[in-house]
């Protein structure tokens, strides 16, 4: 796969990024190189390997998954510049 110069152009476009005339010949190479590279991976034989997530074997770490009222809801409205039995209140928005 090659990269054109108008192609580089539309890629800065949507990266919103200001690329020059002058420029533009350089980043069309450095694309075609990391191209030519993912192309070489591809070639690669990876049969019988497992597909990892990390580079060191971890378990993630799991909690119950439960609604809870987080155990202080002083605390968390504490802050509020209103509050009513253990709730936020706020102005009416809509009518």
């Amino acid at each position: 796969m090659s990269v054109d110069q108008a192609t580089v152009r539309r890629i800065a476009h949507l990266a919103r990024i200001a690329v020059t005339d002058e420029e533009v010949p350089n980043l069309q190479s450095e694309l075609n190189a990391i191209l030519a590279f993912v192309e070489q991976l591809g070639e690669v034989d990876v049969t019988g390997v497992e597909p990892m997530t990390s580079v060191t074997p971890m378990a993630m770490k799991k909690r119950v998954d439960a609604v809870t009222d987080g155990g202080f809801p002083e605390k968390v409205t504490g802050n509020a510049p209103v509050s009513e039995d253990g709730f936020f209140v706020v102005p009416k928005v809509v009518e």
